[in-house]
């Protein structure tokens, strides 16, 4: 049979960004290829990328709606059809909205994989229903509200022109591509004598081949950031001309860093005085300079205060939209997200999210996941009583998975959309199977804010029993909402967003992507979308949000006999999360969660290379197997992270607990802002299991 060859983009492997030749015979997906031509990918492929067709095939994938027979986590289900599944769900929608509210009712998205993210939010909107519950509190929107409110905009780094300098800030990216920076266009800076300055708990890939890695102590971040801004502004490397003319607040920064010196932080930090103080002079003095924060930064309860310093940092060095700096990225001409989510039918909506009364900081568009379940668990701040969940998997993805647990199983009702029974999927009352990447033509990195969007055009058909989540919410919204909020066949949505770029669908697939007009420095025309017009080192409405005006940072954490060490986790580059642990050829490559631990945190407790560790935090412990790593901090622990057991069976819901990292953290804690708890720089110990 002769092959067909057609270009993609990869998607819910991961945010994507990188560019496929995908090799199909009949409607069989038989190779993965990089493009060489990808608008950033630029012939890389992950091992993620070209596994991901594995998934289509997979003889435990789902092919039929299932209804749940038994006790909720009982592992008995019952195939029914999709008019059968798609009414159940809608009248059990509804239902609880008639009953007690259209808020009663939240819809859950893990990561955006694409348009179904945007489309889950239309349908709260138009159902009445403020509370779209996500992740963002952990991943995008502290960075991203950090710049907002510091300097109008969300600054992304600029890999598309050469930087002097490049500061990997907890960020991996040749392990995980985040947003689409992939790492083959820092590759090639490299190649061409950018230098690196890696700040990560682990001697990465990248960290090797560092001017300087920065061994930082897990969730000390903010302090060292006030570090490199003391000795910015104490030597005087700041670009001045830039200060003078556009910054607010320049003194009371200077002020409240002038206790940060490196050799205050040092301690706190775990990095040498002399390596943090030559580190901030290299981006003090090289530009231009991009620093590329990894969402490890966001892990924390000081989370907002972290993005904050990093964003006077590139502030006061002169490096924000520049080219090779950090920059504003313009979108491409399409339909405004506000419009497509209709979000003027739900005029009340920042009011009545569940967040809005525990005080979180304004343009927060997600329900954080810990604010959610207190209303499951508590009905504060009024109760929530069913739940629609797609390409999400809380059992494992949300902090403190035990309470995560006890929330799902209050729900009187729970819908699931997945490929797969996931842990989260066993507990649903109907399962839907979804079609995936490669089955469906989608839009990638729509509202992201990377300045462009990527054509995922379909390459083969899915199972005649699987729908793409876009097909399932329209169908939904169809049966909850007036008919006419919602167009005739799902592709619509597509058409919908491209409309003002003038091309169709197809004529977008052809082109693969559309970009952003590109400009630099635009302040100089319109000034910085601030209260004062200009970067707000220190902020002006600080009082009215309740917030320090400049970056502040609480005690480090504190150790004790109890639990001596520092607890934090890493993503495997083989795997998105949780995902896709069925996967052989994945599966294979990393076959089982790791732990790693200095050999002389191991000696100490009797571990060796390859034994089974307990690991033990405050909130609960976990088996894993032990990887002895000398690079680390000797007080450094390095757990796994998303790790579930599909060979297991349903009524244990695939082994959820034993190796969870979340079975781990709390939300004892949490943070004002974005109602983030703790997930790294946690208290514990080990020993030998199991």
């Amino acid at each position: 049979m002769e092959t067909r060859w057609v270009k993609t983009h990869c998607g819910r492997q991961d945010h994507g960004g990188c560019a496929l030749i995908v090799g199909v015979e009949g409607n069989r997906i038989v190779q993965v290829k990089p493009d060489p031509a990808g608008l950033r990918s630029r012939g890389y492929l992950c091992y993620k990328g070209a596994h991901g067709a594995e998934r289509l095939t997979h003889p435990d994938r789902l092919r039929a709606p299932l209804k749940r027979t038994g006790e909720r986590g009982s592992g008995q289900w019952q195939e029914i059809s999709w008019a059968e599944a798609l009414d159940t769900v809608a009248e059990n929608l509804d239902k609880t909205r008639q009953a007690h509210g259209a808020r009663a009712v939240a819809f859950c998205q893990g990561m955006p994989k694409g348009l179904e993210h945007f489309v889950l939010i239309r349908l709260a909107n138009v159902f009445g229903s403020p509370n779209v519950v996500a992740v963002q509190d952990v991943c995008h929107a502290p960075r991203e509200l950090a710049g907002v409110y510091t300097c109008g905009f969300y600054p992304v780094a600029d890999f598309a022109y050469p930087s002097r300098l490049v500061v990997l800030w907890g960020s991996n990216p040749s392990h995980t591509n985040e947003e689409g920076n992939i790492c083959s266009l820092l590759f090639d800076q490299r190649r061409q004598g950018t230098e690196l300055i890696v700040i990560d708990p682990r001697r990465t890939e990248l960290a090797r081949k560092a001017t300087h890695w920065l061994r930082i102590k897990p969730a000390s971040d903010g302090a060292l950031a006030l570090a490199f801004l003391n000795v910015i502004i104490e030597e005087k490397l700041y670009d001045e001309a830039f200060v003078a003319r556009w910054t607010h607040g320049f003194d009371d920064l200077a002020s409240a860093t002038s206790a940060y010196t490196p050799e205050r932080v040092a301690d706190r930090c775990w990095v040498d005085a002399d390596l943090i103080r030559e580190s901030a002079r290299l981006y003090g003095k090289t530009r231009p300079s991009a620093i590329q924060w990894g969402n490890a930064i966001e892990h924390n309860t000081d989370n907002f205060q972290t993005a904050r310093a990093l964003v006077c940092l590139m502030a006061l060095c002169g490096n924000l939209d520049v080219p090779g700096g950090n920059v504003e990225a313009l979108d491409p001409p399409l339909l405004a997200l506000g419009k497509f989510v209709k979000a003027e039918l739900l005029p009340t909506k920042r009011k009545e999210m569940i967040h809005a009364f525990r005080g979180t900081i304004p343009r927060l568009m997600t329900v954080p996941p810990a604010h959610f379940r207190r209303a499951v668990l508590e009905g504060d701040p009024y109760p929530v009583r069913a739940a629609y969940v797609q390409c999400a998997n809380p059992l494992l993805s949300y902090a403190d998975s035990r309470q995560t647990f006890r929330a799902l199983q209050r729900l009187d009702f729970l819908a699931v959309s997945d490929l797969y029974l996931t842990p989260t999927a066993c507990l649903a009352d109907v399962v839907l199977p979804a079609a995936t990447q490669f089955e469906l033509d989608d839009i990638g990195h729509y509202g992201i804010g990377h300045s462009y969007v990527l054509a995922r055009p379909k390459v083969v058909d899915p199972p005649e029993g699987c729908w793409p989540d876009l097909k399932i919410l329209n169908e939904l919204g169809k049966r909850l909402t007036p008919r006419e909020l919602w167009p005739e066949d799902h592709r619509g949505f597509l058409e919908e967003v491209l409309r003002p770029s003038g091309l169709t669908y197809e004529e977008f697939a052809e082109r693969g992507h559309l970009s952003g007009e590109e400009r630099f420095r635009k302040y100089e025309d319109r000034g910085f979308s601030t209260p004062s017009g200009k970067v707000e080192l220190a902020l002006s409405d600080a009082s009215k949000f309740r917030l320090p005006a400049v970056p502040a940072f609480p005690a480090s954490l504190a150790v004790s006999a109890e639990y001596p060490l520092v607890l934090t986790c890493a993503k495997d580059p083989h795997y998105l999360h949780s995902s896709y642990r069925w996967v052989e050829g994945l599966h294979k490559k990393s076959p089982e969660p790791v732990v790693q631990l200095h050999p002389q945190t191991g000696a100490s407790a009797s571990i060796a290379d390859g034994d089974e560790v307990v690991v033990e935090t405050a909130s609960g412990s976990i088996v894993q197997v032990a990887r002895l790593n000398a690079d680390l901090h000797p007080a450094v622990v390095i757990a796994s992270y998303g790790w579930w057991f599909p060979e297991e069976g349903d009524a244990s819901q695939k082994g959820w607990e034993r190796s969870n990292y979340n079975v781990l953290t709390s939300t004892a804690e949490l943070g004002r802002e974005f109602g983030t708890p703790n997930l790294k720089g946690i208290a514990c110990r080990v020993r030998r299991g199991p």
